[in-house]
């Protein structure tokens, strides 16, 4: 079971964007896929159509109490082999609720390491480098950074391979990696360019060879809680989200 979570501390990286599509197209593969939502402001949820508002067990719940088991919290999809766990405002309080547990870290990794009949597990952090993006790299084995192309994005790039890197030796998960860098948000102008090429010097092969352009589709498919690929399947933005997809299906085996 491979363990992926999409994470960049600033905002608009279209981290939400990337992780339900994928997720979306690798159950459509006819994989098994749990994607979750660490994100307090329910977008994976929102972008499915599910009420995240009413949801009644949410990540929050899962994760602060010992009796539950993830299967207790997942809720089907529309699509056929993809669920999700989802999450709404009320994980902002998760860090002071587990404030004095010395697993706080551990919760999420404690959930996922008895879940079976999964092929993959997406994982949607939120815009921070938190006590929940914490949980996130404690559990999973890949991280996909996705990388808005603007001025200060190689600023957010480097400060999250440091806490990999930290992750790594203070929770003993040498096996923690990043597994790619996603250019997301492309226009073809000087800076995102040059931007593009800082990266691929920067992180060489990581960078996907898949840059996301903006694309007005899944934008419109997302305001109307569905995915690309049942709002516009033959549109330049599928296109592009099914050959990043791709590449990230076979990064295991060139890894």
């Amino acid at each position: 079971m491979r363990k992926i979570a999409f994470i960049n501390e600033k905002g608009g990286s279209c981290k939400t964007t990337l992780a339900v599509n994928l997720a979306a197209f690798l159950a459509l593969k006819k994989k098994k896929v749990l994607l979750i939502d660490l994100d307090p402001q329910g977008q994976v949820g929102k972008s499915l159509g599910l009420d995240v508002r009413n949801a009644p067990i949410t990540i929050l719940e899962l994760l602060t109490d010992p009796g539950l088991t993830a299967a207790e919290a997942v809720v089907p999809t529309r699509i056929a082999g993809l669920d999700a766990i989802l999450a709404n405002k009320r994980l902002i309080d998760l860090p002071m609720l587990v404030a004095n547990d010395p697993d706080r870290n551990h919760k999420l990794k404690q959930k996922l390491d008895r879940l079976q009949g999964y092929d993959f597990v997406i994982i949607d952090s939120p815009p921070s480098l938190g006590a929940l993006t914490l949980n996130i790299m404690v559990a999973v084995d890949e991280i996909v950074i996705p990388v808005s192309l603007t001025f200060f994005a190689l600023d957010g790039c480097a400060e999250i391979l440091d806490t990999v890197e930290q992750v790594r030796t203070a929770y003993d998960r040498h096996d923690l990696r990043v597994s790619a860098v996603v250019p997301t948000l492309y226009r073809n102008t000087r800076l995102a360019n040059e931007i593009i090429d800082r990266l691929r010097t920067q992180f060489g092969k990581k960078v996907s060879k898949t840059v996301i352009g903006f694309n007005v589709k899944i934008d419109e498919a997302q305001s109307h809680g569905l995915t690309i690929w049942e709002y516009a399947p033959a549109s330049q933005g599928a296109q592009m989200i099914a050959a990043l997809a791709a590449e990230l299906y076979h990064l295991r085996a060139a890894a």
